[in-house]
């Protein structure tokens, strides 16, 4: 039997001698490997699963009412957005898009036409224009504006956070639209676009006013014109807010939200939870820091200059100068303020929004699902990839997926019926109880604390049925009516209002409004307290019989204690009477 000798060596020596054995060209295609791995996780690659699929890309998510008009006259017929996002291959990433927008972008050349706007404060806008003669004819150098009578669309552009009409996702839109034949203008925040801020006052996420402004001069310019919105990160923001404060009194018949962040507050927790998210976020604080530098002589007398200039984050920055410039206690309370998610069930026009799960700055919780479903004027598409603003698409990314998307759609829009239907005016009137109950699912706290109900139910034209006079059989307090355009709407706000004129004046009225514009004429201060009791009551009785034999038993179960006691008492007097009577 052979025998063998142990090794007196440790087996620790012998592994360190394999070890240096291997060739180090060996390590180092390792050490490749494992931090491709790594990348590869980091950054969110989907790579491999795009090529077992044949990067054919995965389809689009809607979200709609199933009673919207809006998906089926317009969007069911976009090919872009009932079919699939195919991402450019070696763009795979969230990050990847997003970051290749930023520096590269590959945006195509615009000749703008810039408009200087002057705001009631002093404040000042630059406007630039994009006209077809300017895509078509770029050698073009007088710019004598849009025409008063001109009839093409106008698209109004509000660019997300540091942005202006140079930014490289602003002329891939812009050029797409102004190639359309459209007439493209970009609202530039204020201090950007190479303008000073010459007023005390500064744009932010939920500022509105600035973008009302420009709205309406667009309207007073060019009457003729329908004019459609884009907004775009911050600027999506600004423009579903907008929307939702306005409801049905706003001029703009067609918009697009992209890439919203809906919730500021959950995006600000959301971009400090992971190390690539951080990325993010003291990116965005450079740029806000590079933006206060622009105007410091301003910024450094009303905000807090020392805070700004050692701001590390998007957050510690709005606590140092937005929240100060906009006189809030704490950045929370700004954020919240300046969310549109809860002006989403007030929007009455018909509005595209488009978010990607993926989006590494504006997360996919802060998507607003149930609410977008419950308006009846929203879409939703919601895609598995894109970035913010990203979705390069193409071997040669030099398109963007969203641009189709909202070109297609707002095309699709303004060759629709809807937009010729007096911006959704309301013609079915309800009243508050109805409207709240049955017809939609939000009710609107005032201030004072009054709750009053709104309805997101778009209408039509009302057409020959203007002549029908509006008849309450049980209310002489009828909802405040007003015409706008020859036609009837409710006020987004379906609060009773009460007339205590004398019944002369208010019949006057009524006569001088002509048919179907008459206006409830109250009785006098003893009906505001009944008649609003009695119309709950008719209201419940017709929509819930069943209810009102519910309260009435228990009624009687509640009150025959008292009922029990009291009737023996009654009867023995009654007949106590009749056998009187009979002697």
């Amino acid at each position: 039997m052979d025998s063998f000798e142990l090794s007196s060596e440790s087996p620790y020596e012998l592994l360190l001698k394999v070890l240096f054995l291997i060739p180090i060209s060996h390590y180092f295609l390792g050490f490749l490997f494992l931090l491709s791995v790594f990348l590869y996780n980091f950054i969110e690659m989907y790579f491999i699963q795009e090529f077992f699929t044949g990067f054919r890309g995965k389809p689009v998510s809607l979200t709609y009412n199933s009673c919207c008009d809006l998906y089926q006259e317009v969007v069911s017929k976009c090919k872009t957005l009932n079919g699939r996002v195919s991402s450019t291959p070696w763009l795979c990433s969230p990050h990847l898009q997003t970051a290749f927008l930023q520096f590269f972008g590959r945006a195509p050349a615009c000749k703008y036409r810039r408009q200087i706007f002057q705001l009631s404060d002093g404040g000042i806008i630059a406007l630039d224009w994009l006209r077809n003669i300017d895509v078509e004819k770029p050698s073009i150098e007088h710019f004598d504006g849009v025409q008063s009578d001109d009839k093409s669309p106008i698209m109004l552009v509000i660019p997300g956070l540091t942005s202006d009409s140079d930014s490289a996702y602003i002329k891939h839109l812009t050029f797409k639209m102004a190639k359309r034949g459209w007439n493209v203008v970009v609202s530039n925040h204020r201090g950007l676009g190479g303008v000073s801020v010459t007023s005390d006052c500064f744009y932010n996420a939920g500022w509105t006013e600035d973008s009302r402004r420009v709205i309406d001069h667009l309207h007073t310019q060019y009457p003729q014109a329908p004019i459609f919105a884009v907004g775009l990160s911050i600027g999506a923001n600004v423009l579903v807010k907008y929307l939702g404060e306005e409801g049905v009194n706003t001029v703009i018949v067609g918009a697009a939200a992209i890439c919203s962040p809906w919730d500021l507050l959950i995006c600000d927790r959301y971009i400090n939870r992971r190390l690539v998210q951080r990325v993010y976020d003291r990116a965005l604080a450079i740029g806000l820091k590079g933006y206060a530098k622009m105007h410091q002589t301003v910024m450094s007398r009303l905000a807090d200059w020392e805070g700004i200039v050692k701001a590390r984050s998007v957050r510690d920055f709005d606590h140092s100068s937005t929240r100060v410039l906009a006189d809030l206690e704490t950045v929370d309370t700004y954020y919240r303020k300046a969310s549109c998610t809860s002006y989403i069930g007030n929007v009455m026009v018909p509005l595209l929004c488009v978010s990607a799960l993926d989006d590494p700055v504006c997360t996919r919780e802060a998507i607003p699902w149930d609410e977008c479903r419950a308006n009846k004027n929203i879409v939703l598409a919601t895609t598995h990839h894109g970035g913010h603003l990203g979705y390069f698409e193409g071997m040669t990314a030099k398109s963007l997926w969203w641009v189709r998307a909202v070109d297609e759609f707002l095309c699709g829009l303004n060759s629709s019926s809807l937009i010729h239907s007096k911006k959704m005016q309301i013609t079915e009137v309800h009243s508050p109880l109805e409207t709240s109950i049955d017809q939609a699912p939000y009710v609107n706290i005032r201030e004072d604390g009054l709750v009053t109900a709104f309805s997101n139910e778009p209408s039509g034209e009302v057409g020959s049925q203007q002549n029908e006079q509006l008849v309450e059989d049980d209310d002489k307090v009828g909802d405040r009516i007003r015409g706008v355009n020859d036609a009837m709407q409710l006020e987004t706000n379906a609060t009773t209002q009460f007339d205590l004129r004398s019944e002369s004046t208010r019949l006057e009225d009524a006569g001088s409004r002509g048919p179907g514009k008459m206006l409830a004429t109250p009785e006098p201060e003893l009906d505001a307290v009944i008649v609003p009791v009695k119309r709950c009551l008719n209201q419940l009785s017709q929509h819930s019989k069943i209810s009102m034999w519910v309260l009435a038993y228990i009624a009687i179960i509640t009150t025959w204690p008292i009922l029990g006691s009291a009737s023996p008492m009654f009867f023995k007097k009654k007949l106590r009477n009749i056998f009187s009577l009979k002697r």
